[in-house]
């Protein structure tokens, strides 16, 4: 009579060697894969980096150009203003002139006038 091993059919070792070797190719090509996986990461913070560069550039070139016309408006405005007190004081030039003409013209009128108007600020005053 036979044994029972002789009966039991028997395993070939090469099938644990082949599971091995699956193993060791899924865990190399897992390796591969977080390689590759951590270059595009690495490739996508430098895209990042350069990017945030680039509209720094584009913010400061904006404030720049936004400075600029800022401080033409003002120097616009600084003239215009200038311009506006050069008139305002031509005007007030010749309104004086005008008026020291009138009282030399016509001196008792000027007194009356001025004593009328000081008179309507005395009344305004008590109020």
């Amino acid at each position: 009579m036979a044994s029972t091993g002789d009966l039991a059919p028997s395993r070939p070792t090469t099938t644990r060697k082949s599971s091995a070797s699956n193993g060791a190719a899924k865990s190399a090509a897992l390796a591969k894969r977080e390689e590759h996986l951590e270059e595009m990461v690495n490739r996508l913070q430098d895209d990042i980096k350069a990017i945030a560069a680039t509209l720094a550039r584009m913010g400061n070139d904006k404030v720049s150009t936004a400075t600029e016309a800022a401080k033409s408006e003002a120097d616009k405005m600084v003239a215009k203003g200038q311009r506006m007190v050069d008139d305002v004081s031509a005007q007030a030039g010749e309104f004086e002139r005008q008026l020291k003409d009138t009282i030399r013209e016509r001196p008792l009128t000027a007194v009356a006038s001025a004593v009328g108007i000081g008179f309507i600020l005395a009344l305004l005053a008590r109020k």
